[in-house]
């Protein structure tokens, strides 16, 4: 079992920044993919990028290519996703995941069903 608490959440003016960090509890996090992913109001939810377990691939949504960064502190339990050149259109309820991968060399994940663990959500606002 593993459990997940986003953090790191507000409102910011387009074009600023904001870094979501989010913590694991147990002693296995580095078994773990991670993920991030959002929804907005009266959307479904969406992909925005992901981590192997090692940290060393990474993939992301094209939406967000190049502006958000995914990264992970395996010593920490806890997987971080800054946020640069935010827009009106980033603003959603982020969502870190958890995915107990047993690949042999490790992979990323990047559908909801793929996850096994979900955290509450933090509110992500972005003005105009």
């Amino acid at each position: 079992q593993v459990q997940l608490v986003e953090s790191g959440g507000g409102l910011v003016q387009a074009g600023g920044s904001l870094r979501l960090s989010c913590a694991a509890s147990g002693r296995t996090f580095s078994r773990y993919a991670m993920g991030w992913f959002r929804q907005a109001l009266g959307k479904e939810r969406e992909f925005v990028a992901a981590i192997s377990r090692s940290g060393g691939a990474t993939y992301y949504a094209d939406s967000v290519k190049g502006r958000f960064t995914i990264s992970r502190d395996n010593a920490k339990n806890t997987v971080y996703l800054q946020m640069n050149s935010l827009k009106p259109e980033d603003t959603a309820v982020y969502y870190c995941a958890a995915n107990r991968d047993t690949s042999l060399t490790g992979s990323y994940y990047i559908t909801p069903p793929e996850y096994d663990y979900w955290g509450q959500g933090t509110q992500v606002t972005v003005s105009s």
